[in-house]
């Protein structure tokens, strides 16, 4: 059974309630801007950080002590899905992701599995009992995962990308074959977000980075109905948050899907994404990380100003994207206060 939160600001603004400001987070806010998650770095490789639970936790809470955020996200990346699903991926310093083994034709799926995510990613769920522990029902938690095409982009391009021209080329040459992966990784995605909710998440959100780099067309073919299966099966167990990077042009079709919000990059006004959400669904961002770095008095008025561009109500500030690593520490306070300071 649920406890009452504390702070419920963020699961109201889900529900689309009256608040007397909006929520607050920042994407990525559990990581490499902070001083004593650099401290932690040292010491423990990137998936080390990700595997031990007591490690897993304790950079979730950093940014909660030093900030007081309405809503905590689990320190985890979108690559241990694939990870599970028998695809090796190393994270290489200086570099990022590198999958040496890429999926690049059909026969290659064959090794790809739809594993127990109870016992391959048991470590999640670990790290989410000490998470909730340690949050002792102040604010909800947020679990998260990529969405499906992403995931694709690294499986098959093998690396980061610009372009991901690779994946695109194989979803192109091959559909059958991309329309089979998507649906290994949906169907891991659907138990992995389950199992989360299942540990104690009040929340999940979906990570479509490279969405924008598909038209719409394409989108709507090898991006948004893995998604929509992932919200369907998810929206009656905790709230559902889509965030597609880049995908204005979807933001119509996303709108009716039975997410509880979607987030906004900042390429795209407040104004257009309630007009082609219909003024129907909470929506999520849309602040410039690099505006962080203006002066913290810059930052809070264009907070501000954001906020009454969304309206206060259906609105979750965040980011349009995760917070940069070189932002100044009194930045990041400048915008959460902001939030946090604003009336009507």
């Amino acid at each position: 059974m649920r406890t009452t939160l504390k702070n419920d600001l963020f699961l109201r603004a889900l529900k689309g309630e009256s608040v007397p400001r909006p929520p607050v987070w920042m994407m990525r806010q559990a990581g490499r801007y902070l001083p004593e998650f650099m401290e932690i770095r040292e010491k423990y490789d990137f998936f080390t950080r990700c595997r031990t639970p007591e490690l897993a936790s304790e950079i979730t809470i950093q940014p909660i002590r030093r900030y007081g955020m309405d809503a905590a996200i689990l320190f985890s990346d979108i690559l241990v899905v694939p990870q599970a699903m028998n695809i090796e991926v190393q994270m290489k310093p200086g570099f990022g992701p590198y999958l040496p083994n890429p999926i690049r034709k059909g026969e290659d799926l064959e090794k790809v599995i739809v594993p127990d995510v109870d016992t391959s990613l048991g470590y999640v769920m670990q790290a989410i009992s000490m998470t909730k522990e340690k949050l002792q029902d102040e604010i909800p938690l947020i679990g998260f995962a990529g969405a499906p095409w992403t995931l694709l982009c690294y499986c098959v391009e093998g690396q980061g990308s610009k372009t991901f021209d690779k994946a695109k080329g194989f979803c192109f040459s091959q559909p059958e074959a991309a329309h089979a992966l998507l649906q290994k990784i949906t169907d891991t995605t659907i138990a992995y977000l389950k199992a989360k909710v299942a540990a104690g998440v009040n929340a999940v959100q979906l990570f479509d980075s490279w969405g924008g780099l598909l038209s719409r067309q394409d989108y709507l073919e090898f991006s948004w109905p893995y998604q929509q299966q992932i919200i369907t099966a998810l929206k009656d167990l905790a709230p559902v948050i889509v965030f597609a990077k880049g995908c204005w042009f979807a933001l119509e079709d996303m709108a009716d899907s039975g997410a509880s919000a979607l987030g906004v990059d900042w390429t795209c006004s407040p104004e257009n994404a309630r007009k082609w959400t219909g003024e129907k669904i909470t929506l999520q961002g849309n602040f410039d990380p690099a505006r962080l770095l203006s002066p913290p008095e810059e930052i809070k008025k264009r907070v501000t100003e954001m906020i009454r561009a969304f309206g206060k109500d259906r609105y979750i500030a965040n980011l349009g994207h995760g917070i940069l690593p070189n932002i100044p520490l009194d930045h990041a306070k400048a915008f959460i206060d902001a939030v946090k300071e604003y009336k009507e």
